[in-house]
C-alpha cells in the first residue's frame, strides 16, 4: 500500500466490506475473477471492475484474491475527471460500467495507478520553482500545527492565489486537501513504523489519535488500524 497526497493505492486481496461511505473516489480492479458490489438500494451487480464516487454508499459482498484498489481525493483533478465518467453515482450498474471503461484500456500486466497523471515522475520536474520549495517545506510544517497558505505563500515569495492556483493546477489537488493528505500519510508511516496512534497523530499536526482516526475513516472508510493491517498484509504476501 502506498499513500501520498491524493492517492491511496493497494495491490492485494478486496476483501468483503458492509455497507459504507467514504469521502474519495474508489477504483476497484480484479486482477484475477470478479467480485460482487452493491450500492444503497440493495442492487448487486458482479463485475472485474468498478468506479464508486465519493460519499456513494456502497457494500463489497464478494472480494478477490487479487486486485487492485485506489482511492483518490475528491477535490483532486483526478477525481473529479474519474467522478465525470459515472452516469449514475448512485448505482451499481453505472460503477461497473466506468470501470469496464478503464480496463479497456488496461493491459495485463499494468496496474491502473501507475497511469494516474499526478503519478508520473515529470510532473515535479515541471513544478513552477514556487510550487516545489512550497512541498519541500511542508513535511516539517505539519509536524509543527496549523499550516496556513498565506504563510507557506510569503515564504516562497508569491502571492496566496498564485501558490493556491498552482498547487491545484500543477498538484492536482488543492492546497487545504493536500496538506490533510500529506498529514494522514506522515501519521500512517509513524504508526508502521511502531508509534502508538496518539505519537503519530501528535507527530502530523492532529490534535489526538481520535481526531486522526476520525479524519481517516471519513476519507477512506478505513481506520488507521485497518490500513496499517492491510499494509502489513501486503509486504508479507
Amino acid at each position: 500500500m502506498t499513500i501520498r497526497p491524493g492517492v491511496l493505492s493497494y495491490r492485494g486481496g478486496l476483501s468483503p466490506a458492509k455497507m459504507h461511505a467514504h469521502h474519495s473516489v474508489q477504483v476497484l480492479i480484479a486482477r484475477r475473477g470478479e467480485f460482487i458490489v452493491a450500492d444503497a438500494d440493495a442492487t448487486m451487480v458482479t463485475c472485474p471492475a468498478a468506479v464508486i464516487p465519493a460519499d456513494a454508499a456502497h457494500e463489497m459482498v464478494q472480494g478477490v484474491v487479487d486486485g487492485e484498489m485506489v482511492q483518490l481525493a475528491a477535490e483532486s483533478a483526478d477525481g473529479i475527471e474519474l467522478s465525470r465518467t459515472v452516469a449514475q453515482p448512485e448505482s451499481a450498474e453505472a460503477w461497473a460500467a466506468a470501470g469496464a471503461t478503464l480496463l479497456a484500456g488496461l493491459g495485463e500486466n499494468h496496474w491502473w495507478a501507475d497511469g494516474l497523471p499526478y503519478a508520473k515522475p515529470t510532473a515535479a520536474a515541471m513544478r513552477h520553482p514556487a510550487l516545489t520549495a512550497a512541498v519541500r517545506r511542508l513535511p516539517e510544517l505539519v509536524a509543527a500545527g496549523p499550516v496556513r497558505l498565506r504563510d507557506v505563500a510569503a515564504a516562497v515569495g508569491v502571492s496566496e492565489s498564485r501558490l493556491g492556483h498552482l498547487f491545484s493546477a500543477e498538484t492536482g489537488l488543492p492546497f487545504r486537501p493536500y496538506v490533510r493528505w500529506l498529514r494522514m500519510s506522515r501519521a500512517i508511516d509513524h504508526i508502521a513504523l511502531g508509534h502508538t496512534l496518539t505519537d503519530a497523530a501528535h507527530t502530523a499536526g492532529f490534535y489526538d489519535g481520535a481526531h486522526f482516526t476520525r479524519v481517516c475513516t471519513k476519507t477512506f472508510g478505513l481506520s488507521p488500524a485497518i490500513l496499517i493491517s492491510e499494509m502489513t498484509f501486503s509486504a508479507d504476501s
